[in-house]
C-alpha cells in the first residue's frame, strides 16, 4: 500500500511541475507582434516552430528556481537537431576523462585517433592548436566556438555511441538520441562503428582505447521523418520522393534546455542528477561557449568567416554586428535541412538579466532538401532575431525581487 501511495504521490507532483510550463504567453508575445511574427505564426506547421523560454528567480542567498513558457512544443514531432548535439559530446567527452583520470589522462592529453573501418580517417595533428597537436579540450574550444564538424566527430568517437545513447537516459533526455557522426554522410553500418583512439602526455601512451562496436538502433517515438517533396542524392541528381531523416540524431527542444540548465545551474538538481563534471570543466565550456571567435587565439579565426556575432542568433540572427559589451550568451546553435535551432542562457550584467530561451524554425519553400536552398536569411534568422530581442525586452521590464549576483558567469576572455 506504501509503495502505491508513494506512486501516486509521484505522479501527482510529475503532473504539477507539467502544469507549470504556461502554453499561452508566448503566443500572446508573438501576436501582439504582427509586423515581426505573422508571416510564421500563419504557417505554423510549415515553419514547425517550437520555443521554450525559461525565466530565472532568484531568493536572498541567490539559489535560482525556474519558471517555463511554451510555445508549440511537441517532442515527438522530430526536427533535424543539426549541430546541437555537439553540446551533449562535449559534456560526455569530457566525463569519461574524469572517469579515466587514474590512467593520467586529462583533457590535454594528446588525442591520436585512427581508423579500423570502412571510411574512416585518422587524425595525427592539429595545426589550430598552440602545440599543433589535438586534444579532447581543444576540440570542446572548436566545437563551441564555431561548432567544427570534425571536432565533434572525433569526440563522438572517443566517447562511443553506446555510451552517449546511455548518458542521455541517465540524465533523463529520454526524447533524444545521437546517431551519427556530421557532415560527412555517416549512415547505416558505419555509425556503429567507432575509431581506435590514443593517448599521450608527451611520449608516454596513457590510454589506449580499442574500435568500438554498437549494434544498437535507439528507436524513439517520433512523427515528421519525412518530409518535402524530393531531394537531392548524393550525385546532385533529384528524387522525387519525400526526404526521410530516420535513423538521424534527434535532440527535443525540452532536452536540450533541460541539459542547458543542469549545465549553467547544476547547484539547483539533486546531487545524482548533475553532470560529473570538474570546476575546470565548467570553466572551460562556460568560457568556450561565451566567447566570440575573435576573442580566439587557438583556434584562430578569420572574422570575414567567423564575425563576433556569428552563433548567437537568440538576439543577433546572424548579423555582422558589434555586440552589446554587457551581454553574453552561453548557447549552441544548428543549422541545416532547412532548420535553425538555438539553445541558450542569456545573462545581461548592467541590468541583471538572465533566462533561457530554446527555439527552433524551418524553412524550405521549393519542398526539396539537399539543394541549399533555404530561406535562413529571410525567414529562419529574422526569426531567431525578433525572438530574443522580444523576450530580452520582456526580461527587461520583469520585476524580481532578489537581483542576481552573476559574477560566476564574468570570465576572463584574454586566455
Amino acid at each position: 500500500m506504501r509503495k502505491i501511495l508513494t506512486v501516486v504521490l509521484s505522479l501527482i507532483s510529475l503532473s504539477a511541475m507539467a502544469q507549470k510550463t504556461d502554453t499561452v504567453f508566448l503566443r500572446k508575445l508573438m501576436e501582439s507582434k504582427p509586423e515581426l511574427f505573422s508571416a510564421v505564426l500563419n504557417h505554423p506547421n510549415k515553419n514547425q516552430i517550437q520555443i521554450m523560454y525559461t525565466q530565472v528567480n532568484r531568493d536572498a542567498q541567490n539559489k535560482p528556481s525556474f519558471k517555463t513558457f511554451s510555445y508549440n512544443l511537441d517532442p515527438h514531432h522530430y526536427f533535424y537537431p543539426a549541430s546541437t548535439v555537439k553540446l551533449a559530446a562535449v559534456i560526455f567527452a569530457l566525463e569519461k576523462v574524469n572517469r579515466l583520470k587514474s590512467t593520467c589522462l586529462t583533457a590535454q592529453s594528446i588525442m591520436v585517433t585512427d581508423s579500423a573501418f570502412k571510411g574512416q580517417t585518422k587524425v595525427l595533428k592539429d595545426t589550430s592548436a598552440s602545440n599543433g597537436l589535438p586534444s579532447v579540450a581543444h576540440y570542446v574550444k572548436k566545437i563551441l566556438l564555431t561548432s567544427d564538424n570534425d571536432a565533434f566527430n572525433r569526440l563522438f568517437e572517443f566517447i562511443g555511441r553506446a555510451e552517449i545513447n546511455q548518458k542521455l537516459k541517465a540524465y533523463g533526455f529520454n526524447d533524444s538520441r545521437i546517431l551519427n557522426r556530421l557532415a560527412i554522410g555517416d549512415a547505416g553500418e558505419s555509425t556503429k562503428h567507432s575509431n581506435p583512439v590514443k593517448f599521450y602526455n608527451s611520449s608516454q601512451l596513457v590510454y589506449n582505447q580499442q574500435a568500438q562496436y554498437d549494434p544498437k538502433d535507439y528507436e524513439l517515438s517520433l512523427t515528421n521523418l519525412t518530409m518535402g517533396k524530393g531531394y537531392l542524392d548524393s550525385a546532385d541528381k533529384l528524387v522525387n520522393k519525400p526526404f526521410s531523416l530516420a535513423g538521424k540524431n534527434a535532440f527535443a527542444i525540452n532536452d536540450q534546455q533541460k541539459l542547458m540548465q543542469k549545465l549553467i545551474f547544476p547547484e539547483a538538481f539533486p546531487a545524482k542528477e548533475r553532470f560529473k563534471l570538474t570546476a575546470d570543466n565548467y570553466k572551460l565550456i562556460y568560457t568556450y561557449m561565451s566567447k566570440y571567435p575573435t576573442e580566439s587565439d587557438f583556434p584562430k579565426y578569420d572574422q570575414k568567416e567567423f564575425w563576433p556575432t556569428y552563433a548567437k542568433m537568440l538576439y543577433y540572427g546572424r548579423e555582422n554586428i558589434s555586440p552589446d559589451p554587457n551581454i553574453r550568451i552561453f548557447n549552441k546553435y544548428g543549422d541545416s535541412y532547412g532548420y535553425i535551432i538555438d539553445n541558450s542562457y542569456f545573462v545581461d550584467f548592467k541590468n541583471g538579466i538572465e533566462y533561457f530561451l530554446t527555439a527552433v524554425v524551418h524553412s524550405n519553400e521549393d519542398g526539396i532538401f539537399n539543394d541549399n536552398k533555404y530561406e535562413y536569411d529571410t525567414v529562419c534568422f529574422p526569426f531567431m532575431k525578433n525572438l530574443g530581442k522580444s523576450i530580452y525586452e520582456v526580461e527587461l521590464k520583469r520585476s524580481k525581487k532578489h537581483k542576481p549576483d552573476l559574477s560566476k558567469f564574468k570570465l576572463d576572455y584574454k586566455h
